[in-house]
């Protein structure tokens, strides 16, 4: 055993731990390609536009419409001296008034437009907290990586001076065995943290786009609460999954007087127009002379016509208890959401003090198992240790080392989701307008909100998230460190 090897190890160890290469990709940039590639949330920004269009559908039912008719025919018996006959008519009609459902059809479907940009919301920090993690698994992995490799070195390195020793007869082969047997675990435990790697860098690819490079750490976590009493009324207030649940019972709501509005008259003003033409098929013979025969003939009415229910068969009934059936269920929903929301929260608060508190006693672990080591190697050095307590003393420090680079990682996603819960992980939260405007939900509504013309329409739909297939399959290797 040679006093090298603990050198090597912690030097190892605190590179892949600490260092930053100089060309690297930052968290920022991470989810800043996310907001612009990821598919899952361009889907959800499409399905939003979809939902900004029932606006204008439902506006819709509140103005004028006009339609044209065409007709044909030829008269078999029946229609005196004309043998055919063709017309033309235009229908206008004004809606006067509809018992207030269609305003109150608009005010539905602008909250369902609400509730969708909260759900929008949802989307985007849910994703975010993927990337997050992502990404601080893939910066966890390569420092095991980095560890289990140091640790390789460090027991073939012993592995050679054990054998060396047994040679001169200072050794047994007992203890040679016993590193021979660390050294075939140790690059065991190191081919499974490089499939544990690969794993988080294909994880990384799928949800970011592009390959890792060189991932800076992170930057400390802004904005996060002093207790959970204040994390939860910051939630309360700014979760969007309760927002959206909120919204949604607005909607329910006004559907309760969108069916009610179904027992009250209806009332319309109309307008029609119409020319029929015999196209000459009259049959002149044996009228009066003089009598003049013309083969076409125009009609214009206007007035005002009102519909009153009477009777539907419960219809109408059925219609309303089904929508306060409907609001019932998205008023307990809310409750539902928000008690989510608690436990979330104060789980997640939890959860981001643990690992903090793991990281202080981790470090204090790794500290005296560093202490350990050169103890145990300075008294094996003497004889006083046998091969097995060096070997112990390094599996010891290994441990310890892995546990803090997992603790970090855990503290680092805790913190993230904790913020998300919050409402606070969005991209207006993480600075991200640095690289290009944010999507703005508001815009297309109103874009389309005012579109009465029947031929307008959007260019046909392309995808624009970025495919990931031309991306190489990653290993389980990490650049050289200085």
């Amino acid at each position: 055993m040679v006093k090298g090897g603990f050198a090597l190890l912690c030097g190892a160890a605190l590179a892949a731990v600490l260092a930053v290469p100089a060309s690297a990709d930052t968290l920022k940039e991470a989810l800043a390609e996310a907001y612009r590639n990821n598919p899952t949330l361009e889907s959800a920004r499409a399905q939003q536009r979809a939902l900004d269009e029932n606006v204008p559908i439902e506006r819709a039912d509140g103005l004028p419409s006009v339609s044209g008719t065409a007709s044909y025919f030829e008269f078999l018996e029946g229609q005196g001296n004309a043998a055919r006959s063709a017309g033309a008519g235009i229908d206008l009609g004004v809606p006067l008034y509809t018992g207030g459902a269609v305003r109150r059809s608009v005010q539905a479907a602008e909250t369902r437009v609400e509730a969708g940009r909260a759900d929008l919301r949802g989307t985007e920090s849910f994703l975010f907290t993927q990337v997050v993690g992502a990404y601080m698994d893939v910066i966890q992995n390569e420092a095991i990586v980095g560890l289990s490799q140091a640790n390789v070195n460090v027991l073939q390195v012993n592995f050679e001076a054990t054998g060396d020793r047994f040679e001169i007869g200072d050794l047994t082969l007992t203890d040679v065995a016993q590193s021979e047997s660390r050294l075939a675990l140790s690059r065991s435990d190191l081919r499974s943290a490089q499939s544990n790697l690969i794993n988080a860098r294909e994880r990384y690819i799928q949800l970011v786009g592009s390959e890792p490079d060189d991932l800076q750490p992170p930057p400390p976590l802004p904005g996060l609460p002093t207790s959970p009493e204040e994390a939860v009324a910051i939630a309360l207030d700014n979760n969007p999954d309760l927002i959206a649940a909120v919204e949604r019972a607005r909607a329910a709501g006004l559907d309760v007087d969108i069916a009610r509005a179904g027992r009250l008259p209806r009332v319309e003003g109309f307008v029609n127009a119409g020319y029929d033409n015999t196209l000459g098929s009259v049959d002149t013979d044996g009228l009066p002379v003089g009598v003049v025969v013309t083969d076409g003939s125009t009609t214009v009415t206007a007035g005002v016509r009102a519909s009153i229910p009477i009777f539907t068969g419960g219809r109408t009934g059925a219609f309303i208890r089904q929508s306060q059936a409907r609001r019932e269920a998205a008023l307990e929903q809310v409750i539902a959401v928000e008690r989510d929301i608690i436990a979330q929260v104060r789980g997640a608060y939890a959860s981001w003090e643990a690992a903090n508190a793991i990281i202080a006693s981790t470090q204090v672990a790794v500290d005296a198992a560093e202490l350990s080591l050169e103890g145990v190697r300075a008294e094996n050095s003497v004889g006083n240790r046998t091969v097995l307590d060096v070997l112990n003393a390094e599996q010891e420090l290994l441990r310890s080392r892995v546990q803090l680079v997992t603790a970090r990682r855990n503290a680092y996603v805790a913190g993230f989701s904790l913020l998300a819960a919050m409402g606070r992980a969005e991209a207006r939260d993480l600075g991200l307008e640095e690289y290009g405007p944010l999507y703005d939900p508001a815009l297309n509504l109103e874009r389309v909100r005012g579109q009465v013309w029947d031929w307008s329409n959007d260019p046909d739909p392309v995808a624009s998230a970025t495919r990931t297939v031309d991306t190489e399959a990653q290993d389980g290797e990490i650049s050289d460190q200085p």
